[in-house]
């Protein structure tokens, strides 16, 4: 809950990064520090506080995002920690829609890997202002100034250096504080409670005072107070110089980079610190934009108890098989019990108890506020990316944006009388995942449930057998193929036919156009009979959307074609039935004349591995037919960026294994689609 109702006292955070940068750690450590549990669980025993389902105890992991809450300097902090595995990214868009602020976390050797890549650039999408943790400088290999740069490279963002390590690898010792000038140190017997900040040891004196020139350079270029007593030599203030940084943060124009090491305890409290210095309240971000729902017109709502209920419902999940939302308030405040409007799907639906949660632990409250994320139960039928309101006030939040499943599977229970079972827990697994979705493929009467990785599958499918009790076999996977054209192609369809004693007739002409890859469907309306009313369009609109679900070549859905209507010819039987069935014959025959193609998948592969085994990995690829983009050095490992269909791409992990002794990783991502 915000202190004593005060917006500029609360901080939505999240925490996004690469898998295994150490994100949980560095939330584990935040809880600690800020005194919200007494002992820091560790990932690699399974005992994170925020990795709470055994999935994720087993594999040290994070699958799915986990909310908590702390207080630093009297203020409250909301924090999401998110996965950082690429099969699981629904779960940092969700978290990213609803937050204020981020802090990304990268590994001092690594610097910034794929999925840190993706998630950064998810966050400037939701324009998320941000800053950077630099973690594990005490790992052989790493390179703090490295890992800046590509911040810089990869990222597209102006880093502002605060904090300087003292040493790296086994000689890391502490940090230098460039906005205080002060050098940090941790003891060691306290496990980094205490730490004291001394004046700057002479042998890194001229390396802060070069960075500290830095940052006063880098700031005055965006802030003209600063500018003014830079370039008169003037005194510069900490409180100014703080403010200064904290504008351009929440401007988006430069990000401040922290560093440390998590899991030896050190870099965590200046990092809270800058949390509540550097990101921004509810108050300090633009006001969320919406609709009206009966007009359509734009509108907005500030951060304000006072003001018009409105939420966002960000994340389902079944709790003992009792549902529970994840709500971010924006504005106005609610109680348990109250009615909310949803006006997505036009109903009311009673708060019957709100919860502040901690990971997977609760406590019940009386009421949320603007700013706030609570738990709610009782909403039976809010499911993500639904907005929630007062009846007397609507208005419609931008949902969220789902990735489409790339992988599919088979999947039967190995009891026949667990059938209504399975789909009762698919049912309740796609309500809490929006990336995963299953379905009955009518021609082999199989169930084929679908999600965005070999590793998301194989987390529902364990899930199925523990929480929900049903064991099954499952089928190797198939592939979402797409069909789309090759030339353009023009049709005319003449639909004429007696049904139920009732004449029935519609005529159309269209063209099919095939459009660049990625561009999506496009329909376009070039007719000029002025008898043409926005009924029939509708129902040709409906008709060619519902064509488009299924291709002429093996029914996979069409993708990338522009649609154009031509002419059309009309006479008093005609009505909406007729135009929707002949723009449907219309659009297939028209495809089969355009010369179709079908699309696979295409990933984007990135390989870490140590140069001895590049040449293995580099043919093994060659042999999945991947494209090999570029190759680049990072210390000790190479990394290989390729795209390659992913079809080719099942059971990789247990090659790479083989060809590079265990020591190679590698993570993928859909990327387009191309020619099968």
């Amino acid at each position: 809950m915000a202190l004593a109702g005060k917006l500029t006292k609360t901080r939505n955070i999240g925490i996004i990064a690469h898998i295994d940068a150490g994100k949980t750690t560095v939330t584990e450590r935040i809880l600690f520090y800020s005194g919200r549990v007494h002992k820091m669980g560790e990932v690699h025993d399974g005992e994170a506080t925020m990795d709470w389902m055994l999935e994720e105890k087993e594999r040290g992991i994070t699958i799915t995002s986990a909310v908590t809450a702390c207080e630093w300097r009297g203020h409250a902090i909301n924090i999401i920690d998110t996965p950082g595995h690429v099969d699981f990214t629904i779960e940092v868009e969700r978290a990213l829609r609803v937050l204020d602020g981020a802090i990304g976390v990268f590994c001092a050797v690594g610097g910034v890997e794929p999925q840190s890549e993706t998630v950064w650039h998810q966050a400037d999408r939701y324009k998320v202002p941000k800053i950077a943790f630099i973690n594990k400088l005490d790992r052989v290999g790493a390179d703090f100034f490295r890992a800046v740069q590509m911040i810089r490279d990869r990222l597209g963002s102006i880093p502002l250096i605060l904090q300087l390590p003292m040493g790296l690898e086994h000689r890391f010792k502490g940090i230098i504080d460039l906005v205080k000038m002060k050098a940090i140190l941790w003891e060691e017997e306290t496990l980094g409670i205490e730490y004291d900040e001394e004046p700057i040891p002479p042998e890194f004196l001229e390396d802060a005072s070069r960075y500290r020139d830095l940052l006063l350079e880098t700031v005055s270029d965006k802030n003209d107070l600063i500018m003014e007593k830079y370039l008169s030599e003037k005194n510069i203030e900490v409180q100014e110089l703080k403010q200064a940084i904290r504008d351009t943060t929440i401007n988006l124009e430069l990000v401040p980079v922290f560093c440390g090491m998590a899991l030896r305890n050190r870099g965590i409290q200046p990092l809270l610190d800058g949390i509540i210095d550097y990101l921004p309240s509810p108050v300090d971000i633009p006001p969320v934009v919406g609709n009206i729902p009966s007009t359509g017109e734009e509108t907005t709502r500030q951060a304000n108890a006072k003001g018009p209920f409105s939420a966002l419902a960000f994340k389902v999940m079944m709790d003992q098989g009792r549902k529970m939302t994840y709500v971010r308030i924006y504005s106005g405040s609610v109680k348990t019990g109250d009615l909310v409007y949803n006006p997505g799907k036009g109903i009311n639906e009673k708060l019957a108890r709100l919860l502040k949660m901690h990971s997977n632990k609760r406590e019940r409250i009386d009421h949320a506020s603007a700013g706030d994320i609570v738990a709610a139960m009782g909403l039976k039928l809010a499911m993500t990316g639904d907005t929630l309101c007062t009846k007397d006030l609507p208005i419609l939040l931008e949902p969220i944006e789902f990735n489409e499943p790339v992988i599919s599977v088979a999947v039967e229970p190995k009891k026949v009388q667990d059938q209504d079972k399975l789909m009762d827990s698919l049912n309740k697994l796609s309500d809490e995942d929006p990336t995963f979705k299953f379905r009955i493929d009518e021609e082999t009467g199989q169930t084929i449930i679908s999600g965005m990785g070999e590793l998301h599958l194989e987390i529902i499918v364990g899930r199925l057998k523990r929480e929900f009790l049903v064991d099954t076999n499952q089928g190797k996977p198939q592939v979402v193929y797409r069909e789309t054209i090759t030339v353009s192609a023009e049709h005319e369809e003449v639909f004429q036919r007696e049904l139920a004693g009732q004449q029935h007739f519609a005529g159309i002409k269209i063209q099919v156009s095939p459009m660049p890859r990625g561009k999506a469907n496009r329909f376009v309306d070039h007719c000029e009979d002025p008898n043409l009313s926005e009924e029939f369009l509708d129902a040709i609109r409906q008709g060619l959307s519902e064509a488009e679900t299924s291709g002429v070549l093996m029914g996979y859905p069409v993708i990338d074609v522009q649609t154009a209507l031509l002419n059309v010819q009309m006479k008093e039987t005609s009505d909406e039935m007729a135009f929707k069935i002949a723009t449907a014959m219309a659009f297939k025959n028209a495809c089969d004349k355009a010369a179709p193609l079908l699309l696979e998948p295409i990933m984007k592969a990135e390989v870490l591995v140590p140069e001895e085994f590049m040449g293995e990995v580099i043919s093994d690829l060659n042999t999945r037919q991947g494209k090999i983009g570029q190759i680049t050095s990072k210390g000790q490992v190479q990394a290989l960026t390729a795209s390659v269909p992913l079809s080719r791409m099942f059971g990789y992990s247990t090659s790479l294994r083989s060809a590079s002794q265990g020591r190679g990783t590698f993570t993928m991502q859909f990327s387009h689609y191309d020619k099968a």
